[in-house]
């Protein structure tokens, strides 16, 4: 197996560890490929001589691992996941973030969760994507793992967001703005904003109103065979297209676009003793007195 080694160059705590499994996969002899930034940031600091760099550094990492390992946090897993396309490669989140949803291996089990790697004790999740289609050309298809949001820019007023379901029409949303999102992605914005949670497994899709002027509007799980007709409506000012935090604005254009599931997965590496609940219970501190630490 070849495994590939990305990160958020920006972390200062990423460097230490990232240089520690070069020199863990060199002295056991795997194969392994840098992500450029990140062999450029390990020889600037020293941490990996001129050698290492030329002989594993490589400018496209969905190309270059069998299994890749994402060091930071869960937007840095979302990234490598769009670095590695829609190609089922295995992601191994490393979390040098704060919660760590999906970057929920810690430093301190790093080592531990390489050895059950290279010894094939891992299972492989696959996440359900949500496919995204406009009816113009403004961003053509996009794809996302966490959500795609419609929400307003700036100072700009309440937008108009209009939803039908399957053919039906569900509402007519008046909002800061609108999530759309997978069952992964019920533990990131949608949660902030009153969303439910829903276990990866759930073949479901969310419709979370962010700070609806209804009170009487509450976000709503839909099948996951969905096909949602989307339209923002009417709006002169400027508002935001998002798909996993990569954004466009839109200056007073009608958009219109299709969400729906899309054909591929993302896989993500789990190990046999992580499970989502352990992570709920371990991250939002469920079941926890405040002087001790969540149960296992």
């Amino acid at each position: 197996m070849i495994y590939g080694i990305t990160g958020n160059p920006t972390k200062p705590e990423l460097w230490t560890p990232v240089s520690k499994v070069v020199e863990w996969f060199r002295d056991h002899n795997y194969d392994f490929w840098l992500h450029e930034p990140i062999a450029d940031g390990l020889l600037e600091r020293e941490l990996i001589s001129p050698t290492v760099e030329q002989k594993h550094s490589v400018a496209d990492i969905a190309e270059a691992g069998d299994l890749v390992l994402s060091f930071g946090g869960d937007g840095t897993l979302l990234r490598t996941a769009h670095l590695t396309g829609p190609n089922d490669t295995p992601l191994l989140g490393v979390n040098i973030g704060r919660l760590g949803f999906l970057a929920d291996i810690e430093i301190d089990q790093l080592f531990e969760a390489l050895e059950a790697v290279v010894a094939g004790e891992y299972d492989v999740e696959e996440r359900m994507v949500l496919r995204a289609e406009d009816e113009g050309a403004f961003f053509g298809t996009e794809w996302a793992l966490n959500e795609f949001v419609v929400n307003r820019s700036g100072n700009a007023g309440l937008i108009n967001v209009e939803v039908i379901v399957d053919g039906t029409p569900l509402n007519t949303y008046w909002a800061d703005g609108l999530i759309l999102g997978t069952p992964t992605g019920s533990t990131a914005y949608s949660l902030s904003t009153g969303g439910p949670i829903i276990a990866p497994g759930v073949d479901a899709m969310i419709l979370t109103p962010i700070a609806p002027h209804t009170l009487t509007v509450r976000p709503i799980v839909l099948p996951a065979g969905s096909t949602l007709t989307c339209r923002v409506l009417g709006n002169d000012e400027p508002y935001v297209f998002s798909a996993d935090g990569r954004s466009t604005i839109f200056d007073g254009h009608d958009l219109a676009f299709s969400v729906e599931r899309a054909n591929h997965t993302v896989n993500l590496v789990k190990l046999p003793d992580q499970h989502f609940f352990h992570t709920l219970r371990s991250k939002l501190m469920w079941g926890a007195r405040r002087s001790e630490k969540p149960s296992k």
